[in-house]
């Protein structure tokens, strides 16, 4: 019997960065080890760089889902304190400024009727050796963002408001248990919570939906990421800026509907910001289906707003995370480069001029999140490598040292070989991808393996060079015998604004291209047994697994396609983020109908024989379950290929529980092993 563990419930934990005596490598790694791992986020550097506070994820167990906590470590000792234990979902750790208090977002439910323990998203604040645990707030239906000052003094929140705002507004109210399309929205009121007398004023009237906020270092303006609705089709291109001045009540707008005009896409949407120490520069990102996002600087010159755009390196992409270092113009941001995740930083932002980008982590690394103290001298990141995952590191010299020791159990886990691979795709152009291997396997003298080529989501996306097990194939097939090729194809992050935007108006044409060339070469190269060869995908993998099965049945033998795209106008029609589709299709569907036609699996599926596994959430907003099904029926009942069909009930767009990703690994394993090796149900009958 497997024994459960995912961390020690001790108060204080010393954690070792590196092991003084190599475990022996004799674990196989099978599905439920995946629920064993633990990932650090969130990691924020106390004032005087001694510590970090960071939120520890992972599985509760079986039935329990997914939980979160929040610990902190001592950055020399690198000793680590778990903070909370009954709190359910801790998240956005930040620090007084005299570093006495950790704030961050949680619930507590213990079945009272009021708040805080109401299991209400409240604010809550610990002291760093786990003593003092406090609500702040105390609000009926709880609090959504919050944002703490410098000083420490004050503390700003929004809370939800219900607003109804048409001409049907009786009647949708007396009939409020009815869905409707729109004329109800949840808007957002800004808080000022006073922690020397506890006075809690209202600085903002709930007439808009605030995503994001950011405040100025002296406390003065508070920058809003907002939209007209709180639907998620609101942020392509209606998302803005404002700022809000907290003396005045004065809001001034930063981004206006002209500075979209020459934007690759008018449907992209503002995901973050950061304020410069000055207050007087504020850094923000834009995100577009199908283009490189965008980061942008807003400044304040001469009692006027200037914005420029900051363009990364080639063929570096965006990644996520901006940040200002230390109180100077210095912008650092997480980059992407041919599957490695680095933290960048450009120089000298200031007056519409800026200095050199440079790379701040070199190597094989995928950094996740970052922070430094309030000099800029000290950093945290949260990274994977190669051979470890889900730990803290200091950033020393452009190296990246240990500061935890998550997940030891990976010290006897026999870890695939990972390594860069790379052939001509579509329009002649060099693509990459991630190849995993069993462990001491070498093509040239043992031959060649069942294979699986797994299609990362996105499109916008791409497959890390690190380790990973994941409920998409990643490390699982290697340890089961099979070769795993993550194609990186057109459309993909990390190879340039080229390689990413050829995607655009050519789906279902230049990707397929890149994966069916990139399989062909496994097969040339001793790799792939040709007669052995599965494809698998979630999303827009999902979506290339059913392309792929339409394009070259005779290629691939066995697939499983999750929450994939079947029909272009049916995703338009009924998806949460419609731009994607009009993006990539360059229109909309009476416009460019053929396009539509053309990029739908659909109209092709006459030739499909690959037998197909189908798994989809029964509650997806992003692709809904009406195309899986129809892939369903016409697989079942009108073109007599083997298909098994699994709908997770009440799951979203990525499955949410233990039970669910642990089926979904298991099925896939199952499928492949009955289509590629020949074995019925695992059992060898």
């Amino acid at each position: 019997m497997r024994r459960w563990q995912i961390i020690p419930c001790v108060a204080l934990l010393a954690v070792a960065a590196t092991v003084a005596v190599a475990a022996e490598r004799d674990h196989v790694i099978v599905p439920e080890d995946y629920f064993s791992l633990v990932f650090s986020g969130s990691p924020a550097v106390s004032p005087d760089a001694e510590h970090a506070a960071w939120i520890q994820s992972g599985w509760a167990g079986p039935g329990a889902g997914r939980k979160s906590e929040l610990w902190v470590t001592d950055l020399d000792s690198r000793a680590s304190r778990r903070l909370t234990f009954d709190l359910s979902g801790p998240a956005s750790p930040v620090w007084s400024g005299d570093g006495k208090w950790i704030y961050f977002g949680g619930s507590w439910d213990r079945g009272e009727d009021g708040p805080p323990y109401d299991g209400s998203h409240q604010v809550w604040r610990i002291r760093p050796d786990g003593t003092g645990l406090f609500a702040v707030t105390r609000i009926d239906d709880g609090i959504e963002l919050f944002e703490l000052a410098r000083d420490g003094n004050l503390l700003y929140y929004t809370v939800g408001e219900e607003n109804h705002e048409d001409a049907w507004q009786d009647l949708k109210q007396k009939w409020g248990d009815l869905e409707y399309g729109h004329g109800i929205v949840e808007f957002d009121e800004v808080r000022r919570l006073d922690l020397g007398n506890w006075r809690d004023t209202q600085v903002l009237e709930a007439t808009r939906v605030i995503h994001f906020m950011d405040l100025t270092p002296d406390g003065t303006r508070l920058a809003m990421m907002t939209t007209p609705d709180e639907e998620t089709i609101f942020e392509e291109g209606w998302s803005r800026i404002d700022v809000l001045d907290l003396a005045t009540g004065g809001i001034e707008p930063v981004t206006s509907p002209a500075w979209r005009e020459d934007h690759p896409s008018p449907y992209g949407w503002i995901e973050q910001m950061a304020w410069a120490h000055d207050g007087r520069a504020l850094a923000f990102t834009v995100e577009f289906d199908g283009f490189a996002p965008h980061i942008w600087v807003a400044e304040w010159r001469d009692d006027d707003v200037q914005l420029q755009r900051i363009a990364c390196p080639h063929p570096v992409t965006l990644h996520y995370d901006i940040a200002w270092r230390g109180k100077g113009r210095a912008l650092t941001y997480l980059g992407e480069d041919r599957g490695r995740v680095r933290l960048y930083q450009v120089d000298g932002i200031r007056g519409g001029d800026r200095g050199r980008a440079h790379v701040l982590t070199g190597g094989d690394v995928v950094c996740k999140a970052y922070d430094f103290d309030d000099e800029g001298k000290t950093a945290v990141v949260s990274a994977d490598m190669l051979d470890r995952v889900g730990d803290l590191y200091n950033l020393e010299k452009g190296s990246l040292s240990p500061r935890t020791d998550v997940n030891p159990q990976m010290t006897t886990w026999i870890l695939p070989r990972i390594l860069d691979y790379t052939w001509i795709g579509g329009d002649g152009d060099e693509v990459h991808g991630i190849l995993e291997l069993p462990a001491g396997h070498d093509p040239a003298t043992d031959g060649p393996l069942p294979a699986v080529i797994e299609l990362h989501g996105g499109p916008t996306s791409s497959t890390k060079y690190r380790f990973r097990l994941w409920i998409y194939g990643r490390a699982l097939m290697a340890a089961n015998g099979y070769a795993l090729l993550s194609p990186n194809y057109h459309g993909s992050l990390g190879y340039g604004d080229e390689f990413l935007a050829k995607l655009i108006d050519r789906e279902n044409e230049i990707e397929v291209t890149d994966i069916i060339t990139g399989t062909e070469k496994l097969i040339a190269d001793g790799i792939a047994d040709p007669e052995r060869i599965g494809v698998m995908g979630w999303s827009n993998g999902g979506y290339l697994t059913n392309c792929m099965i339409v394009a070259r049945p005779d290629l691939f033998k066995a697939a499983s396609s999750g929450a994939g795209v079947l029909d272009m106008v049916i995703q338009w029609g009924l998806e949460d983020t419609p731009g994607h589709v009009i993006n990539y299709m360059q229109g909309l569907p009476w416009e460019r109908p053929e396009h539509y036609q053309a990029g739908s699996p659909l109209y092709g599926l006459d030739r499909v024989t690959t037998p197909t596994l189908i798994h989809v959430g029964g509650s997806d907003p992003r692709v809904p379950p009406a195309h899986s099904r129809a892939l369903y029926r016409a697989l079942y009942h009108y073109l007599d290929v083997p298909v098994e069909l699994v709908v997770y009930p009440n799951e979203p767009h990525g499955l949410t529980t233990y039970e669910n990703r642990l089926a979904k690994m298991e099925w896939d394993l199952a499928w492949f092993e009955k289509y590629l090796l020949g074995v019925l149900n695992g059992d060898g009958q």
